[in-house]
């Protein structure tokens, strides 16, 4: 039984964002600060990734953890009404989220995925975010310093 009517219920659902959610504001931010130049939610490919890195050739999904079920997380609950809608609807994303993800890796790109968990206080996403970026950097962009080296 929910605690609030229909009509409330709907217009809190419809007020959820999909873009420019607290999370994805927090990583945009960090990436920025950290000089790395992206674009946001290109449309030319597979589910829209929420920030693409193009010259990493690297997509970041910023997935919030109830909407995408993120494995063993306590943020992933499920609500007691309506079971079979929400575990369809929840069954479907998740289906859908590994459908983009290859379909992007089957074109080359890197696919990160950033949960909505790994941001809150204490989360250590933004380090490993932090350190897998330097490893893709490394291998996908030419070092300086061997450039300078071959042409001296």
């Amino acid at each position: 039984m929910d605690i609030v009517d229909q009509a409330t219920r709907s217009k809190m659902m419809s007020g959820i964002r999909g873009k420019n959610t607290r999370p994805e504001m927090m990583v945009r931010k960090f990436l920025h600060a950290k000089g790395y130049r992206f674009r946001l939610h290109r449309k030319d490919l597979p589910g829209k990734p929420d920030i693409v890195l193009p010259k990493l050739m690297t997509c970041i999904f910023v997935h919030g953890c109830f909407w995408h079920r993120h494995p063993g997380c306590q943020y992933s609950t499920s609500p007691s009404t309506r079971i079979e809608f929400w575990s369809e609807k929840f069954h479907k994303n998740v289906e859908r989220d590994a459908r983009h993800q290859d379909e992007l890796e089957s074109k080359g790109w890197i696919v990160l995925v950033i949960w909505e968990c790994q941001l809150k206080r204490g989360g250590t996403g933004l380090s490993l975010l932090s350190k897998r970026l330097d490893s893709i950097s490394k291998a996908k962009l030419p070092n300086r310093e061997n450039q300078e080296n071959a042409s001296a």
